[in-house]
């Protein structure tokens, strides 16, 4: 916090700084004896009629009241990246959408509409990324209208928690009742040291999910889509990237897998993802012998850097991939529409 040659602190932020990334402080029990303070360090998304929103890493948003503030300074962006290969968040979400792609999309503008039968938020969503040809409101108009049409409901992937992400974006769809119902953390890590661990399980690989790693995978509901989908063959105008899947098999025929996983080689990135393990055989390695196969494979194919994707609040996935050398790059969040009847034209707030 920004102290003064007097030992008060000061507020060296104004409306002027909406979009930049601060660190405020803030009395938590307004007029409490005694000094009770709250610090917030996110992206000044909004300062209106004496409120400052901030929305912080986990696209969490923040209101504070202006009188309550304490100190205040902007603060550097935060970094693109902590350790591991280096991307932008752009450059991983197309990625991670090309290995993930959905059966039908559209362009909005610059925004993409992606559709999958409802199979997945992934593949069901908008990434808004650019500017969508019209302003907001009527750009989230034309959003509902394209989901509706196909009996799905309305979803914004919104990026947060590194430089040049979408602050500001999560902030406007709060204030028009969109909500935040999934948080995702992107994870990038080198492939190599991946690849070197073993722990001596028989890893089947193979081009194809068939039905008993589906089975196992148990979220393919959406049949011959989730089959599409699974094999990136969805609707996309680049080249069909390099799917592999790996399998450790049961013990007894006709049983599925004991576990599960794929991963998509898209030139130097490896996307992994459907890393499932019988619950009965968990904590015995398979998990990583799975990843470890598919990176070897995704290595030969002339991929380096690895990502992933795990739901914020998966503890055994987060360290499970944190032992494994890979770290956090950035989080996205999924806002879901409101429904008509909660829905706020304004744009004002809820």
């Amino acid at each position: 916090m920004e102290i003064a040659a007097t030992g008060r602190y000061e507020v060296r932020i104004t409306a002027s700084d909406v979009g930049k990334r601060v660190s405020v402080r803030r009395l938590s029990v307004p007029g409490a004896t005694g000094e009770r303070f709250t610090d917030t360090v996110g992206v000044l998304t909004s300062w209106d009629d004496g409120v400052l929103v901030i929305t912080r890493r986990n696209g969490e948003s923040v209101r504070i009241a202006e009188k309550d503030l304490v100190a205040g300074k902007v603060v550097p962006a935060a970094p693109a990246r902590r350790r591991g290969p280096a991307a932008t968040w752009e450059e991983l979400t197309r990625v991670t959408a090309r290995a993930w792609p959905p059966v039908e999309r559209e362009r909005l503008g610059e925004w993409e509409l992606r559709a999958a039968g409802g199979f997945t938020r992934r593949a069901n969503s908008v990434l808004p990324h650019g500017d969508p040809g019209l302003p907001l409101d009527e750009a989230l108009a034309a959003v509902r209208r394209w989901y509706g049409e196909r009996g799905l409901p309305a979803y914004l992937q919104v990026a947060t928690g590194t430089e040049g992400t979408q602050e500001t974006l999560a902030a406007q769809l709060e204030q028009r009742g969109w909500t935040r119902e999934v948080s995702v953390e992107v994870w990038t890590g080198a492939l190599a040291p991946v690849a070197d661990r073993s722990e001596g399980s028989e890893v089947v690989l193979s081009r194809t999910a068939d039905a008993a790693w589906r089975a196992r995978y148990g979220r393919t509901g959406a049949g011959e889509v989730a089959e599409r989908v699974l094999h990136a063959r969805g609707a996309q105008s680049a080249p069909e990237v390099s799917v592999w899947c790996a399998a450790v098999p049961a013990a007894a025929p006709g049983e599925p897998p004991v576990a599960i996983g794929r991963v998509a080689v898209d030139g130097r990135w490896a996307t992994f993802s459907a890393v499932e393990v019988a619950p009965e055989q968990r904590r015995r390695g398979l998990a990583t012998a799975v990843v470890a196969a598919l990176a070897r494979k995704a290595l030969e194919e002339g991929a380096f850097a690895g990502c992933l994707q795990v739901e914020s609040d998966n503890t055994a996935a987060r360290a499970l991939y944190a032992g494994l050398g890979f770290a956090v790059h950035h989080s996205y969040h999924h806002f879901r529409a409101p429904e008509p009847a909660e829905r706020d034209t304004t744009g004002s707030g809820r």
